[in-house]
């Protein structure tokens, strides 16, 4: 989990990023390495904008490492190259999702999108904390660079510029669950929204013309979680997801259809291995 380059993040960010990472007054002490299976389902759009959602289910296991540099956890694989009390400059990996051109009326006979995958730097600067570490607000600035794959080849499909402002807060409902709520815009490079919006003169049909896609602003996104733990081991988790393209660049686009998308997803996380080490680099409540 939480990304927005395509739509469909909801399911497989919720699944592997919304790990189980427990809080409470022993999180100073949370294990260094934890495997587990996670599952989970949710309702997506098959892209930005489209005008179709699909359910897409999956099962999969998961690792967590809270290692001082290399980690992998509900916030999803990062290499931490600089960290202080406020500011950390890390490199991270994310996936989403793909869909069916089979099963879109207005990509009917274009490829289908792919699993994509994103890789790159961000800025996560935290701006309000509170005393006990139970609540803050952080702004990140990330740029990466974006791969699908059909698992025969990988292929680069351009960049994406994604600011945003993020509250977290532990104890929402009980005493160990983790709530986020972030909001920013989402800027993309040709080649990407040419993934998207993009119809070349061999996919033209009635009602779908040639399109030349083009760089900029893509759209806003708003994203809430929910991960609650259910007993020491399990913990189960809801997202939702809401994003607005109006005045987006490519709002001409024949494959552009709503201005408003909405993703819901939800499932569960059980820890099956805990390590007897403790990792010496969570301080946070929330990280």
């Amino acid at each position: 989990m939480p990304t927005t380059l395509a739509v469909a993040a909801c399911t497989l960010s919720a699944i592997i990023l919304c790990m189980p990472d427990r809080a409470g007054a022993q999180d100073a002490g949370k294990p260094l390495f934890e495997i587990g299976i996670g599952g989970g389902a949710g309702y997506i759009p098959d892209y930005p904008a489209a005008d179709q959602n699909h359910v897409q289910a999956a099962a999969l296991p998961y690792v967590i490492y809270r290692g001082d540099v290399f980690r992998a956890d509900r916030n999803g694989i990062q290499g931490r190259l600089y960290r202080s009390d406020r500011v950390t400059f890390e490199v991270s990996l994310e996936g989403a999702l793909g869909s069916s051109a089979d099963h879109n009326r207005a990509r009917e006979g274009m490829p289908d999108i792919d699993l994509l995958g994103e890789i790159g730097p961000a800025l996560k600067i935290n701006l309000h904390r509170d005393s006990d570490r139970r609540d803050r607000i952080d702004l990140t600035l990330l740029v990466r660079s974006v791969f699908s794959t059909d698992f025969s080849r990988i292929k680069y499909r351009g960049l994406v510029f994604a600011p945003d402002v993020a509250y977290s807060k532990a104890g929402l409902i009980s005493g160990d669950d983790q709530f986020r709520f972030s909001m920013g815009p989402i800027f993309a490079s040709s080649h990407l929204m040419d993934y998207f919006y993009q119809v070349e003169p061999q996919y033209v049909r009635p009602g779908r013309p040639a399109y030349d896609a083009k760089a900029g602003y893509l759209g806003l996104r708003l994203h809430s979680s929910l991960v609650m733990p259910v007993t020491e081991r399990i913990s189960a988790f809801g997202a939702v997801r809401g994003e607005l393209f109006s005045g987006a660049a490519n709002d001409d686009s024949p494959l552009y259809k709503r201005t408003v998308n909405l993703s819901i997803g939800a499932g569960f996380t059980v820890s099956l291995y805990r390590s007897d080490s403790r990792s010496g680099a969570v301080s946070d409540i929330l990280d």
